[in-house]
């Protein structure tokens, strides 16, 4: 299987996430562009707003995965504690940051607006490099390999482009789909086959109903784009070898 030289983790932080009222929308967006830099997302837990919990999750991870990031649980409120546990994972103080003020500073009029509350967003781990927020100017943070991101999605994104280009990574993580309008019962035995013939390239398959048709996304993914191209027309052979003509792309995503 393709095995990007650098890979990820996304801890999502919050109990309104594991509770449903909030629904996730940074997992698919990290995944898609830390690709892009040679980065593959290995894995990405949601956990709770427990400090014991996102302690130890950081610290495994951490030591685990070249970069690990966090979304969720640097707001203004008393249930808002990862900067706290991120502290707490390095064995350093939690500090009220000057510079972190200075930023937040930008979105009020005076400093008597700045209350208590919204001073919590400027607790940073001692040692602790600052994340620019371009929306609401309260800042994230990197702690060695960790980046801390606030959880609304729109901030989210806009604070990991802001530190994107400082990411190590490898070869990007290319990819090819071709759509087979079979069901997963007939494709599954000759994919299998396939998968063997080029075992480093990723190979996944997604089924899908639309219009009553009944297929499948097949879908590549290496970072050897000539390789990447033999496992395509493998798998194009294979689907004309079941009796129906491939197209080239992913028809079980739903246009826009």
């Amino acid at each position: 299987m393709v095995s990007p030289k650098y890979a990820a983790c996304l801890l999502i932080i919050g109990n309104e996430v594991l509770s449903g009222r909030t629904r996730d929308a940074n997992l698919q967006y990290l995944g898609q562009r830390l690709n892009q830099r040679g980065i593959r997302l290995a894995e990405a837990r949601v956990i709770p707003d427990d400090a014991e919990v996102i302690v130890a999750a950081l610290n495994e991870c951490r030591v685990r995965f070249d970069h690990v990031f966090t979304t969720g649980g640097i707001g203004p409120t008393h249930d808002d504690i990862t900067a706290a546990c991120v502290a707490r994972a390095f064995g350093v103080a939690l500090e009220r940051n000057a510079e972190a003020r200075r930023m937040l500073r930008r979105n009020y009029k005076s400093d008597a607006e700045l209350t208590e509350a919204r001073l919590k967003m400027t607790e940073i781990p001692a040692g602790a490099s600052l994340i620019e927020n371009p929306v609401s100017h309260a800042p994230g943070f990197r702690m060695e390999n960790v980046f801390v991101f606030a959880g609304i999605p729109r901030i989210m994104q806009a604070m990991f482009e802001v530190i994107v280009d400082t990411l190590k990574g490898g070869a990007p993580v290319l990819s090819k789909a071709v759509t087979a309008r079979l069901p997963e019962g007939i494709l599954g035995g000759p994919l299998a086959d396939v998968q063997k013939r080029f075992p480093d390239v990723e190979i996944g398959s997604y089924p899908f109903n639309r219009d009553g048709i009944h297929g499948a996304s097949l879908v590549a993914r290496g970072t050897e784009p000539a390789r990447l191209e033999e496992a395509a027309a493998a798998i194009r052979q294979m689907v004309r070898d079941l009796g129906s003509e491939p197209i080239d792309g992913d028809l079980g995503v739903p246009p826009a």
